[in-house]
């Protein structure tokens, strides 16, 4: 299954990637296209396209609109990375090895790439060419809408930025990485079931192994951002606790918080096999992935 997940994983990275040097052009006003595509290409493990790409695919859903909304999704994720490593927010100078846009390109210019980088996750969900049925198309904007907004991942922020310095306990922190972290994670998924005929109990199994990925993935993150080196993770290492936010490392210890994360892929699984749907194998892989991450 690993040999097979992997194989599965990188050809589904190659065509992502195609897909957004296809529709992340450079032909722009101002170079404006350069710092978008500086954002997105090239990088990233392109988790949340995967999340997708394996939902839809289980379930048989439409190819073009899953592509399509496996873009849209990492285009969320760019754009939010764009705009959190700037000045007016986390302040930091490296992802995905290489400096990060404001550095590379100036402050305006990386506001306005991932003003438009946004915008941009909405057209792909919208073609015009009718291979995404309007009314799928609706409920995919929907779903990632909610997932970006101040009920999700711009909510989060704001939590996260409003906890510099403050001690909270367990409920709390992961109220606020549910909204950062996990609703556009979830989100991927749901979106992935959006693209097939999915009935309300599958739909609701997977949401909630949508919403332990994405707790999962953010213990992970926190336990890496106290054992690995700035190189391995492409970003500044260590800034979580530089700048006295709270993680689970430091609310839990390193030991517990990747019990926690082990605990919370289980979570996962259970769903799955919950779920009835009648062959969830890449979604089980993925969950894994995300569990043994190393960066």
């Amino acid at each position: 299954m690993v040999a097979d997940l992997d194989a599965w994983r990188r050809e589904r990275q190659a065509a992502v990637e195609r897909a957004l040097d296809a529709w992340v052009t450079s032909d722009t006003p101002a170079a404006l296209g350069e710092a978008m595509r500086y954002a997105v290409l090239d990088g990233g493990k392109r988790l949340r396209p995967l999340l997708v790409l394996a939902s839809s695919e289980v379930l048989g859903g439409n190819r073009a609109a899953a592509m399509r909304a496996a873009c849209a999704v990492e285009l969320i994720h760019a754009y939010s990375l764009v705009h959190d490593d700037m000045p007016c927010m986390d302040d930091d100078v490296l992802r995905r090895g290489k400096p990060t846009v404001h550095v590379r390109f100036g402050q305006a210019q990386a506001l306005l790439a991932g003003d438009a980088l946004q915008a941009l996750a909405f057209e792909l969900l919208t073609p015009d060419d009718g291979s995404v049925p309007d009314a799928m198309a609706a409920h995919l904007c929907r779903l990632l809408a909610r997932a970006a907004g101040a009920g999700g991942m711009a909510g989060g922020q704001a939590i996260d930025l409003a906890s510099v310095g403050v001690a909270l306990d367990q409920p709390s922190l992961e109220a606020m990485h549910r909204l950062k972290t996990g609703a556009l994670l979830q989100a991927s998924v749901l979106m992935g079931a959006a693209t097939a005929q999915t009935g309300a109990a599958e739909v609701a199994a997977l949401a909630d192994y949508g919403a332990c990925i994405g707790l999962a993935f953010q213990v992970v993150d926190d336990v890496l951002d106290v054992t690995a080196d700035s190189q391995t993770l492409g970003k500044t290492a260590g800034k979580d606790a530089a700048a006295d936010k709270p993680t689970y490392v430091s609310l839990m210890g390193l030991d517990a918080a990747q019990a926690y994360a082990d605990e919370m892929i289980g979570r996962a699984h259970r769903a799955l096999d919950g779920s009835g749907l009648p062959s969830p194998g890449l979604l089980h892989g993925l969950a894994d992935w995300v569990g043994r991450r190393s960066h």
